[in-house]
C-alpha cells in the first residue's frame, strides 16, 4: 500500500488567509536561512506575503496546505512577467516544512496548483530549481515538467555561486 495513498482525507489546501501568512512566512525564513531552495536572502514577514497578496492580479494565488489544522506548507501562482505577451505563463512553486517532504505532500498541492493554472488560462508553467535540489527536479519531472536548461552561476548566496534548473510544464491545447 503506498504512502501516498490517502493524503486527501489528512490534507486540505485553501487560499492563505491573513492569520496563516506568519506561518507561511516561517516556512519560507527556513529555506532563506538554509540557502538552499531560494534567492531570497531578507528573512520575510506576514506583512511581506499580505502585501503581496493586496497587489496579486486576479492570476495569482497564494494557498496553504493544511494537516490536523496546522499549516504545512503553502504554494504559489504568479505571473511570469509584466510584459503582455508572457501572459500565457506562469511562475510556481511550492514551500513545505523539512519534516513533510518525500511524504508526497509536495505532489498533492502541486497538482492542485497546476489545475488552477490551467483554470486560470495559462499555458506554460516555470519552475526554479537549485541545480543540486535533485530530490525537488525529479518530483517535478514526475509531474511532467520538462527540464529546459540549467543557469550557471546566476545566483550567489552565502558567497557559492548557484545553478538554477529551469523547467517547464506545457498544457495540451
Amino acid at each position: 500500500m503506498s504512502k501516498h495513498l490517502n493524503l486527501k482525507d489528512k490534507l486540505s489546501v485553501r487560499e492563505a488567509q491573513v492569520n496563516d501568512l506568519a506561518a507561511v512566512a516561517e516556512i519560507y525564513n527556513t529555506f532563506i536561512c538554509a540557502g538552499n531552495a531560494t534567492m531570497d536572502t531578507e528573512i520575510k514577514t506576514a506583512e511581506y506575503y499580505q502585501q503581496w497578496q493586496e497587489q496579486a492580479s486576479d492570476r495569482e494565488v497564494l494557498w496553504v496546505l493544511e494537516e490536523a489544522s496546522q499549516i504545512v506548507g503553502w504554494a504559489i501562482i504568479k505571473a511570469y512577467s509584466d510584459r503582455i505577451g508572457y501572459a500565457v505563463a506562469c511562475e510556481t512553486a511550492v514551500y513545505l516544512q523539512p519534516i513533510c517532504t518525500g511524504k508526497g505532500y509536495g505532489s498533492y498541492i502541486k497538482k492542485k496548483l497546476m489545475k488552477q493554472c490551467q483554470d486560470f488560462g495559462y499555458h506554460h508553467l516555470v519552475a526554479k530549481i537549485f541545480a543540486d535540489n535533485v530530490a525537488s527536479i525529479e518530483y517535478n519531472k514526475r509531474l511532467g515538467y520538462d527540464v529546459v536548461g540549467t543557469q550557471r552561476e546566476i545566483g550567489l548566496i552565502n558567497g557559492e555561486r548557484k545553478d538554477i534548473t529551469i523547467l517547464q510544464y506545457i498544457f495540451d491545447k
